[in-house]
């Protein structure tokens, strides 16, 4: 934590004020509380156009993930952008925004995809599943991303038990699409009041699952 802070000064030093770009400091300290409130103090002292949070999603439970999220974004400054590194999957995603969180990145979406599996308002799909293999209705038909409504389950399957890397491909694009309709959906939840309830609700059909096999 203190090596962060020092690298976080000196990377003030040498690209503070370079135009159409933002500096964010990174806060770290694990799970513990302390070090990471001294990291968040030592950080505003510097001074950023943004506040990121480090050293989470490295295979802590997501239950210690929220806990240190609780405890040090509302130490951040409230005027600039919250950033939380290495996150996630769409629940984690979800339970970051509530409690704070404006920036994700992630390599989930196309690892997902690279791996057969597909996000979905229905949850996550595993295309690699027998019962899709003469399956012809689409992963979701009313959904706003094309590839979702145009190929069938079975023609996926096809795909992803042969290992053609146009599965991957399209698997992938549905992914990053959801992730991106997910966020969007937040957005406008916010702007409405109605985060908590979309959250619910969201959670909700994902736990009630795909849609039953032929």
């Amino acid at each position: 934590m203190e090596l962060s802070l020092r690298w976080a000064d000196r990377s003030k030093t040498a690209f503070n004020n370079q135009p159409n770009r933002a500096l964010f400091g990174i806060v770290q300290g694990g799970d513990d509380a302390a070090l990471r409130g001294r990291s968040a103090e030592g950080l505003k002292s510097i001074g950023f156009d943004g506040y990121a949070v480090g050293g989470l999603a490295v295979g802590e439970p997501q239950e210690v993930m929220f806990r240190v999220l609780d405890e040090i974004v509302p130490e951040l400054p409230a005027g600039r952008p919250h950033y939380l590194m290495g996150v996630g999957k769409p629940d984690d995603i979800l339970g970051a925004i509530g409690r704070g969180i404006d920036m994700f990145d992630c390599v989930h979406p196309t690892r997902a995809g690279r791996h057969g599996h597909v996000y979905s308002r229905f949850g996550v799909i595993n295309m690699k599943n027998a019962r899709h293999k003469d399956d012809h209705r689409p992963i979701d038909e009313a959904s706003p991303n094309s590839n979702c409504r145009r190929f069938s389950r079975a023609y996926l399957h096809h795909l992803v038990r042969t290992e053609e890397i146009l599965g991957a491909m399209i698997l992938s694009q549905i992914n990053l699409a959801y992730y991106q309709e997910l966020v969007q959906d937040a957005r406008a939840a916010i702007e409405r009041g109605g985060f908590a309830d979309f959250t619910a609700q969201t959670r909700a059909a994902w736990a009630a699952g795909d849609l039953a096999p032929l």
